[in-house]
């Protein structure tokens, strides 16, 4: 099977920088039944494409255990799939990873690419291509292959002929297709657990959660396999990359709940309107999913979302629709910004908990002493409730990015504190399902001013 990446941007050989693999050599890597090869068909400063030639022994595939094969004869030598992605994880490791020694400055640098795979495993054929390609900013051509072209009669294969154009990052390219080959394939050559459940969240970091198939994704991702599928689907609704009206884990159960997240911006919209705010900051907004919540709302006359990540802004900026009352901002929360004083309420929903813990006074500074909204709404993980996440490991946090997760008594020890000393009241409310003994999946703390710092404030 075959993959070739080509990029014209100018010198286009930089390309060999991004992908670790210099033009001027073929190399190899080995997989678990086959051999991974790169190299350049073209390598100048007006055009470079990279190759990555993917050799298989079916035979060995079937008898190196591991797998759900069990014939002989089928179609991994031939067809992108499960097994075109190991090899790009196989040749490509660093540039997946997103580093580049030699060259930093451009792993975020865009380029113009063409991505050619010309025969790829596609269930649903192309219509279902461009689904999952187009809405990433590709250009899709996806030409179905007959089953034999001496007999057109016989109609088309699931196979088909993709070509990809478009402006990306390399190591969102290579992220994209790492994910998406196999969920167009939908059949993977080995078995499925939760570690294919990390591989596709740390893989799909940034967009899988904002893609309008991701529950077709992650399902055909992981074969269907209801818990994994469950495990991953609430894994990126705690991240709160998906919007407020996405679907619940698993469109297939019947009388499911809303997913947490869903339920966690209710609470806050709904703590936000008790407090009668209709000036509101949404520190650390992230891609932007509570700001398309709030601009829903029209008694907020102004929203400000306020980030340390560009790029997470720039992904907010574009799912937002009303710019005349939303405005981005790029701020660490644990500097203070005199410009964020003067608002009715911030709220800081799952963010805590990615501070380290000896930079959380600088945050209370800076959002309690000097921006000093009337109300401050804060949510943060239940790390008693970690437990009933079957696939989350005993001692793992829920996201690789959590400093740390409090029990419901450290939390109330924390806010408690920071109530006392900014002269704020302090109430405490669950969000989402409250098991008996673990309490709910979120802590949520609303912070009102007290009258002598109501006073202050005057």
């Amino acid at each position: 099977m075959l993959l070739t990446i080509t990029t014209t941007r100018t010198p286009a050989i930089d390309l060999g920088f991004l992908l670790h693999k210099h033009p001027e050599k073929a190399q190899s890597a080995a997989l678990s039944a086959g051999t991974a090869h790169v190299f350049y068909p073209e390598a100048t400063p007006e055009r470079c494409t990279a190759a990555l030639f993917v050799e298989i022994d079916a035979i060995e595939l079937v008898r190196g255990g591991g797998t759900s094969l069990t014939q002989y004869v089928n179609d991994r030598p031939y067809a992108g799939g499960s097994y075109l992605a190991v090899a790009l994880r196989a040749a490509f490791t660093t540039a997946l990873a997103g580093r580049c020694t030699a060259r930093p400055e451009l792993v975020d640098e865009a380029f113009d690419l063409e991505i050619h795979v010309p025969s790829l495993s596609a269930r649903g054929g192309a219509e279902v291509v461009q689904r999952l390609f187009e809405p990433l900013g590709w250009a899709v051509t996806a030409t179905p292959i007959p089953l034999d072209p001496e007999f057109p009669q016989w109609g088309d294969s699931r196979y088909v002929d993709l070509r990809l154009t478009g402006t990306q990052r390399v190591v969102d390219a290579l992220r994209h297709l790492y994910v998406l080959l196999p969920a167009l394939d939908g059949d993977k050559h080995y078995w499925v657990g939760q570690d294919e459940a990390d591989k596709l969240l740390r893989a799909g970091d940034g967009w899988l959660g904002g893609h309008p198939e991701r529950t077709l994704i992650t399902n055909r991702y992981l074969e269907r396999r209801r818990p994994v599928v469950n495990y991953a689907l609430s894994r990126l609704a705690e991240a709160d990359d998906v919007p407020a009206e996405a679907e619940a884990l698993v469109t297939e159960v019947p009388d499911r709940p809303e997913p947490l997240a869903t339920q966690r911006h209710g609470s806050v919209l709904a703590a936000l309107r008790a407090a009668g705010a209709q000036r509101v900051l949404d520190l650390g907004c992230g891609p932007g999913a509570l700001l398309r919540v709030l601009e829903k709302e029209r008694s907020f006359t102004e929203i400000v979302g306020v980030d340390v990540s560009a790029r997470a802004l720039d992904i907010a900026e574009k799912r937002l629709k009303d710019h005349s009352r939303v405005t981005l901002r790029q701020s660490a929360l644990t500097y203070a910004d005199p410009a964020l004083a003067g608002y009715d309420a911030a709220v800081l929903m799952e963010v805590v908990e990615h501070v380290d813990e000896e930079r959380l006074p600088a945050l209370e500074h800076a959002v309690f002493g000097v921006a000093a909204p009337r109300t401050v709404i804060v949510t943060t993980p239940n790390a008693e409730y970690n437990r009933l996440f079957e696939f989350l490991p005993m001692g793992h946090f829920r996201h690789a990015d959590h400093r740390f997760e409090w029990t419901r008594a450290q939390f109330r020890e924390w806010a408690d504190a920071v109530a006392s000393r900014n002269r704020y009241d302090v109430r405490y409310l669950p969000v989402g399902p409250e098991d008996q003994d673990s309490g709910p999946p979120t802590q949520m703390a609303v912070f009102t001013a007290g009258d002598s710092k109501k006073e202050v404030a005057a």
